[in-house]
């Protein structure tokens, strides 16, 4: 960790680390336009072998049952669970490394470890789902996972990451990290909601407007991944949607996908990427490194013009 300070942040957004995860996210955004979750894809064997894990992972916590305490939330039985799954993970990521990577599994697992919460507070946000990105990040950049696997890293282990935080989050109720999950827009996650606008670009059957609809979410959920998250949102709260999820309504008065998912990657840089509480918990190593990118990287500059002029 070597982000302190505000200052040491700057830094990091003119890093190499910064620029290879931003390239990652914005590249697999690319990869799932227009494309529904559903359609036919290809899933390798290392990929199927992380789904799998990911799943174990999940049933897991029907063995690790809620503990009885007054709060409800940040259920203590959440500390169990994660020491069972960082057990297992041992195995299973050397596995997926292999002998010739088998120097690399301290620095890859560090991220996959810290993608699931934190144990002291029992809380989980943005900053934890960016450390899971990374694990992918950085295992594509080992060549564990290929370019023709870019779809299914979000169709496939992403989204089965996803519903192993969802239920984590029904049964240990863990709090949202930092104000809001620091913008995490359901409390919890960013991502989903950015990849999930770039499905529904090229189709005008769903309107930003549409989505936020507990029928509309319903219905497509299995398709895509924003209204996955809709659909979660509903599940989790109650009232009236202008209330209990102000930042999501807001984006469904935006007239166009193209819109919406240009303004959420600007708020990801600002809001996410940018904000000491994120990155002060982030690891650097020789994978993603603190090292800084020449001036003219087009992700640097994009970045710059982001923070500078609110360039989509």
């Amino acid at each position: 960790r070597q982000v302190n300070t505000l200052k040491d942040v700057m830094e990091w957004t003119t890093s190499n680390a910064f620029a290879t995860i931003v390239g990652f996210i914005m590249d697999l955004n690319k990869v799932i336009c227009g494309r529904k979750r559903t359609s036919q894809h290809h899933v390798s064997e290392k990929v199927q072998s992380t789904v799998d894990f990911l799943i174990k992972c999940k049933d897991i916590i029907d063995e690790v049952p809620p503990q009885q305490q007054a709060m409800r939330f940040g259920n203590k039985a959440f500390r169990d669970w994660h020491a069972r799954v960082v057990q297992e993970a041992e195995l299973f990521q050397k596995q997926l490394l292999g002998e010739k990577l088998e120097n690399a599994y301290q620095e890859v697992s560090h991220y996959f470890c810290e993608s699931f919460g934190n144990l002291q507070r029992i809380d989980y946000g943005t900053g934890h789902e960016l450390n899971f990105v990374a694990w992918l990040c950085c295992l594509s950049k080992l060549e564990v996972f290929l370019p023709d696997d870019r779809i299914s890293l979000v169709f496939d282990i992403f989204c089965t990451y996803l519903e192993v935080m969802r239920k984590v989050q029904t049964t240990y109720w863990l709090e949202p990290a930092g104000s809001k999950g620091v913008w995490g827009l359901d409390d919890y996650q960013f991502l989903p909601f950015y990849w999930g606008a770039s499905q529904m670009l090229g189709q005008e059957d769903i309107l930003p407007s549409d989505a936020i609809g507990k029928v509309a979410a319903e219905a497509g959920k299995q398709d895509n991944l924003f209204l996955a998250c809709i659909a979660f949102v509903y599940q989790m709260k109650t009232g009236l949607f202008a209330e209990h999820s102000p930042l999501l309504n807001d984006i469904s008065q935006v007239p166009s996908w193209t819109k919406v998912n240009g303004g959420l990657l600007k708020m990801y840089f600002n809001e996410v990427l940018c904000k000491f509480p994120v990155v002060q918990h982030f690891y650097f190593g020789s994978l993603l490194a603190l090292t800084p990118t020449p001036p003219e990287h087009p992700i640097r500059q994009k970045a710059f013009r982001q923070r500078t002029f609110g360039e989509k």
